[in-house]
């Protein structure tokens, strides 16, 4: 009744008679506790704690529902801060959770402490839901690779190429991050001999200390080569690109979970530390630009690229994006075929990519999906002649072995993985990282929490995972009679469009022939290749 008075004077009158119950009750609890027993405290100071709730949420003007249902409207907000749990641990399923479901969670889990990752009874998912994808076994299906395959990052102008592992960490900064997760997720690549990027919060201690191989990531702050005015700082990139655990550096054009905006980081929580690693004043509020200072169109994006990897000293070095318009990644590609530099790499992150934080709105729907921008990138380096000069990382969602294979019959050539690594390390998909207070540590500055993630047995966790899901990878493979990554294709992968059709991906996105654009360009890439001018960024 209380909940849904259709009348102002009743509930006005409501809620008078609830503050005097509950003041009579409070009232009664004093007297008893001074006049008969000091026990009866126990009650009466509750009773009066919630008496000054009731007269203060009357009083207050920012909560009308507490204006209205003094105390008990309380229990709305308690409610509502509990929801995720409720949601996750006792009204979802095994396979409807998001971002990642508990059947997936559960994989990595299990991977992650060296248990056996396998489910009885069969399958829980609808096989015939339109948009379900399989993957194509083989009547002659091959014995298990022993070897594990890398891939050899470096094209004709890099002079100390690296041979990158198929499953590696995505990019994670510390300050995103805690040193913990940092220094765990890094011992974890030395023991698995797999590549960490470093994200773009700068080069930190806990990168290097451990010795595993990094990519290190340069976004549009500049951090950990910054000028004081916020640019480019040649020096100080090319020293701390000459330590020997950067194999590899990137530039950050656009993340997958937030496309085209910067970032900002409070000044509160710009410590000593993390303005030491991102040569940032302490306690001063720190933006990074939505856009780099350093080049503004394509044929310049090329030429800073060829830079970085001469200041890097002939070090891999290459670009990540989210992909938006087709036109101006093949502006990019004629940037390329003109000024006759390429990247050793792309990176493309998909619109389902994680972030620490992002406006809902833009992880709801700015930015391409993993599968159409990987694809994109693909066909039209395929299509200008340049694919075989650039390898392409893919990141976004990749989880499982069969996600892995997905990616690399998609057109990649190997994978990164940034929130699987972080549930491998402890992560319970709390979604609290942008508020400091995650339960576990891994994405806290809260030195309390971070001191509960245990270096030495996550490090192992981020080894075991690393090294589990490769090897489930490669078992699928086999399981479609193939020996090697580079025999997968596209017609190998299908997709229910309707409840009785089923398509390729082959069939789905028609493939381009080496350097067909150059030559004869097909009806469906002409519009965009007209448009892409190497020297600006056509909307």
């Amino acid at each position: 009744m209380i909940f849904h008075g259709d009348c102002g004077q009743e509930r006005a009158v409501l809620r008078i008679l609830w503050v005097l119950t509950v003041g009579c009750f409070a009232l009664a609890g004093v007297v008893l506790a001074v006049a008969v027993s000091p026990w009866w405290w126990f009650a009466g100071a509750p009773l009066a704690a919630l008496l000054a709730l009731a007269l203060w949420d009357l009083l207050q003007r920012r909560h009308s529902v507490l204006r209205n249902y003094p105390v008990l409207g309380h229990l709305r907000f308690i409610l509502e801060s509990v929801r995720p749990e409720l949601q996750q641990y006792f009204v979802e399923r095994n396979v409807d959770g998001r971002p990642f479901d508990r059947d997936t969670r559960s994989i990595v889990y299990e991977r992650a402490k060296g248990t056996a990752a396998e489910e009885p009874f069969g399958t829980e998912r609808d096989l015939y839901e339109t948009g379900r994808e399989f993957l194509v076994p083989s009547m002659a299906p091959r014995p298990v690779r022993a070897e594990v395959p890398r891939v050899r990052i470096g094209g004709p102008d890099c002079t100390r190429p690296y041979d990158m592992a198929l499953l590696n960490v995505s990019a994670m900064s510390f300050g995103s991050l805690s040193s913990n997760a940092i220094l765990a997720l890094n011992t974890g690549a030395a023991l698995g001999g797999f590549a960490h990027d470093t994200g773009e919060g700068g080069l930190s201690e806990y990168h290097l200390r451990p010795g595993g191989d990094l990519v290190w990531e340069i976004g549009t702050g500049y951090f950990g080569c910054r000028t004081d005015q916020g640019g480019f700082d040649p020096a100080g990139f090319a020293d701390k690109a000459a330590h020997e655990q950067v194999r590899c550096v990137s530039l950050k054009l656009s993340q997958g979970a937030k496309p085209g905006i910067g970032g900002v980081l409070p000044g509160a929580k710009v410590n000593a530390e993390i303005a030491r690693v991102r040569g940032v004043p302490q306690g001063e509020t720190v933006i990074s630009p939505p856009f780099h200072q350093v080049f503004s169109t394509p044929r310049e994006l090329v030429a800073f690229v060829a830079r970085m990897r001469e200041l890097a000293g002939g070090k891999p070095t290459g670009f990540k994006l989210c992909v938006g318009s087709r036109s101006q990644f093949l502006a990019v590609c004629k940037a390329m075929l003109e000024e006759g530099v390429t990247p050793d790499f792309i990176i493309v992150d998909g619109a389902e990519g994680g972030t620490g934080a992002a406006p809902l709105e833009f992880a709801d729907n700015v930015g391409t999906p993993l599968t159409e921008g990987l694809t994109t990138v693909h066909q039209a380096l395929v299509g200008t002649g340049l694919r075989d000069r650039i390898r392409i990382g893919a990141s976004g969602k990749v989880a499982t072995g069969s996600d892995l294979v997905k990616r690399l019959l998609q057109g990649a050539d190997y994978t990164n993985s940034a929130r699987a690594m972080m549930f491998a390390i402890g992560c319970i998909q709390a979604q609290r990282c942008h508020t400091n207070t995650c339960p576990v540590g891994v994405t806290t500055q809260d030195p309390r929490r971070a001191r509960a993630l245990e270096v030495g047995d996550k490090s192992q966790r981020v080894h075991r995972f690393q090294e589990a899901t490769v090897k489930s990878a490669l078992q699928i493979m086999a399981s479609m009679g193939v020996d090697h990554p580079s025999e997968l294709g596209p017609h190998m992968l299908r997709r229910r469009i309707d409840p009785v059709t089923v398509r390729s991906y082959a069939e789905l996105y028609p493939a381009l022939q080496t350097g067909e654009l150059l030559h004869q360009v097909p009806e469906s890439w002409a519009a965009d290749w007209k448009t892409a001018d190497p020297d600006r960024f056509t909307v």
